[in-house]
């Protein structure tokens, strides 16, 4: 066995700018890769294991490749057995390996940690076996993984942006084609602050899939009017014509991904544009929508994102992510950012008694192989 890591590979963690809980209804969003990532050092070790390691947790994982479905039970290591399995499923040669993982995305966070550790291992396995690789067939499968080892029913979005996210740039994604253009993010004078509410959540146990059976329903019904193959596909207008078909909580749900739908190709040509006030508007839309129809946000996302919004640094903040938890992005001036940072960590706290915390990150790449 070697003794020495011969790779370093890693993934990008995720914010989305704007688009929330419309990945999987197939519409665009617009989410950039984070210089908060997940690192993974790898090398052959001869046997026919995985051996899974943490730079931040104790022990170490051992997966048999011929018992991938034995990791399913293990709390952390099921991400990597789901990639290992589903990968070698594809075709792709999986060979033993020793992969020591260093995370920097808070786990929790809404930032897609578990995107960013599935997307760096299937890209780390790849390396070993000395295969190159699609970065779009290393984001699908990692979805796959994420749905069929972690339970989670998560659309493209966070896999897709951990693997193809480029530095300065949010990716305008097309969920139903997989079509991407990159859109320079240039704030000016303004940048981008991600705060993190630090309540504990977990997608499996939050209202993430039930939110998506009711999303699925409201196309379902509307299919008996509009021929659409998507939710993104329904245009505000028909919605409120055939707004009777839908029971009332499945046409609030229906009206944010519309809405929001529209708000992401809006944003997206603010940016071209360079009207960083006008995102802003539209990131305090989206918080609203997210709040008010699709009921995702809670107490303590809604007092982040209003104390952001009152802050006068501040030109627009929504809650990122699936909700119910984790982190806003806001868009604050560059010369108001401390006094902001100091303003909403307080007022959050009084309001909620949790501590708020606030990441440093730039708009990163997303994979990158390294031979050491």
């Amino acid at each position: 066995m070697n003794k020495e890591y011969l790779y370093r590979v890693s993934a990008a963690g995720r914010v989305n700018l704007i688009g929330e809980h419309v990945d999987y209804c197939g519409g665009k969003v617009l989410p950039c890769a984070l210089t908060l990532k997940n690192t993974v050092l790898a090398r052959p070790n001869g046997e026919n294991v995985l051996r899974i390691s943490w730079a931040d947790l104790p022990g170490e994982a051992v997966l048999d490749l011929e018992k991938l479905e034995d990791g399913r039970s293990m709390q952390h290591a099921k991400y990597h057995a789901g990639c290992a399995a589903l990968w070698r499923k594809a075709g792709h040669k999986v060979v033993g390996c020793d992969l020591r993982m260093d995370c920097t995305v808070p786990y929790g966070s809404g930032l897609s940690s578990s995107a960013a550790i599935e997307v760096s291992t299937i890209a780390a396995l790849a390396t070993v076996a000395g295969e190159t690789f699609d970065p779009v067939e290393v984001a699908l499968t990692a979805q796959k993984a994420e749905q069929e080892y972690a339970g989670v029913n998560c659309g493209i979005m966070d896999q897709y942006a951990s693997a193809r996210g480029k530095a300065g740039h949010a990716l305008l994604l097309d969920c139903s084609t997989l079509a991407v253009e990159y859109i320079p993010v240039e704030l000016g004078d303004c940048t981008l602050v991600i705060a993190d509410c630090k309540k504990p959540h977990s997608l499996v146990t939050s209202k993430y899939n039930e939110r998506r059976g009711e999303v699925e329903e409201a196309l379902r019904l509307l299919k008996k009017r509009i021929p659409a193959s998507s939710l993104s596909e329904v245009q505000p207008y028909m919605l409120e014509e055939y707004k009777t078909l839908l029971p009332a909580v499945v046409y609030r749900r229906a009206k944010h991904v519309v809405e929001e739908c529209e708000r992401v190709r809006r944003a997206a040509q603010l940016l071209r544009e360079g009207d960083i006030a006008g995102f802003g508007q539209l990131l305090n839309a989206s918080h609203a929508s997210l709040r008010d129809l699709y009921e995702v946000t809670g107490k303590e996302l809604d007092s982040l994102a209003h104390a952001a919004q009152s802050h006068p640094a501040c030109l627009g903040s929504r809650m990122t992510g699936a909700g119910f938890g984790g982190c806003t992005v806001s868009v604050v001036r560059k010369e108001g950012v401390e006094e902001f940072k100091e303003f909403v960590a307080e007022r959050y706290a009084r309001e909620t008694g949790y501590r708020a915390a606030f990441y440093d990150s730039e708009i990163g790449d997303g994979i990158v192989v390294e031979k050491l």
